[in-house]
């Protein structure tokens, strides 16, 4: 590597390493904080997952995607959630079954599972239809709205199983707990704005197209997050949380952070590309529709099946840079 590259690739790569730091430790604080919420007011750990921790990892995809739009750049955004929705599956789903098998029964999951995949298949119709305007955003906000109160009334009924865990955290005051909550939501997004940024600055310092950009190198970055935070609660034995945090993570991305990006600038058809509409957007419907489909038939994502998700997020990235850098 010429020595003007490399000397110019340092201050990005350790943004990129300070990023990481900020991640792990964020989402450990996010991990341990959410626990000790759901166990203190009797709420399933999945539906955390689903609410406080699936909106704090989704920050990053939010802040990016809205300043993207705003500058004429709607397939930065698109492709951003399009890119983050695989990777939460494909890498995410992948290593944490790969530590330790990953099993969802409960109606809780299906439920859950079932909003993802409706609200992936509205997607991709609106972007066969074309852009995305303030009436489609206001729309997929309203929804993400509705379907929260909904889960929040489900879990206040009992609906959903109670968390058992027998290593939560403990603070010397509650309050505690909800100031590293939210501290730790704080870190992560701004771990993952400092890696963000160090990623984007190498990859034009190594002159990399912009889609490519935004489906691997911004979305695995934003998706780092969620990684982290699952890696650390597959580990303390949260599996429930694992499983709510990507499928939230996954309906987040699309109702919220699409749906305000819409709400402040609509994203027009002609900012992003056809490989978006005619490619990605299929990609991550059928991904979230094999995902859903082996918790629905066997229960669990076990350790091949992550090993098989791994494989395939390697092989999707190697396609996707060879068609874009030829």
């Amino acid at each position: 590597m010429d020595l003007s590259i490399f000397s110019s690739l340092m201050i990005p790569l350790a943004m990129m390493v300070v990023g990481i730091a900020m991640l792990v430790k964020g989402g450990n604080w996010t991990v341990d904080g959410a626990v000790y919420v759901a166990q203190k007011f009797g709420i399933s750990p999945l539906v955390v997952g689903f609410t406080i921790i699936a909106f704090g990892t989704s920050l990053p995809e939010l802040i990016i995607s809205v300043f993207a739009n705003l500058r004429g750049s709607g397939g930065i955004a698109i492709g951003n959630v399009l890119g983050s929705n695989i990777a939460n599956i494909l890498l995410v789903i992948g290593v944490s079954a790969i530590m330790v098998p990953l099993v969802g029964k409960s109606q809780a999951v299906l439920r859950d599972l079932l909003m993802m995949i409706l609200v992936t298949g509205l997607l991709a119709f609106l972007m066969q239809y074309g852009a995305i305007g303030r009436l489609a955003g206001f729309g997929m906000i309203g929804l993400l709205f509705g379907y929260v109160y909904f889960q929040y009334k489900m879990a206040k009924a009992g609906a959903d199983v109670a968390m058992d865990v027998e290593d939560a955290p403990e603070y010397a005051k509650p309050i505690y707990a909800y100031v590293f909550l939210f501290l730790g939501l704080a870190v992560i997004a701004g771990g993952a704005e400092f890696l963000v940024r160090g990623a984007s600055a190498s990859a034009a310092i190594m002159h990399v197209p912009e889609a490519v950009i935004a489906l691997s190198i911004i979305a695995l970055g934003t998706s780092l997050p969620e990684l982290s935070t699952c890696i650390i609660a597959v580990r303390k034995g949260h599996s429930d949380i694992v499983l709510g945090n990507i499928i939230g993570s996954n309906v987040f991305n699309i109702l919220m952070i699409l749906g305000f990006t819409a709400l402040v600038k609509p994203i027009a058809a002609g900012s992003f590309s056809p490989q978006l509409v005619n490619f990605d957007v299929w990609v991550t419907v059928l991904v979230s529709v094999v995902f859903a489909l082996m918790l629905v038939l066997f229960g669990k994502i076990g350790r091949i099946a992550g090993v098989v998700f791994c494989g395939a997020y390697i092989v999707y990235n190697v396609y996707i840079f060879a068609i874009n850098v030829a």
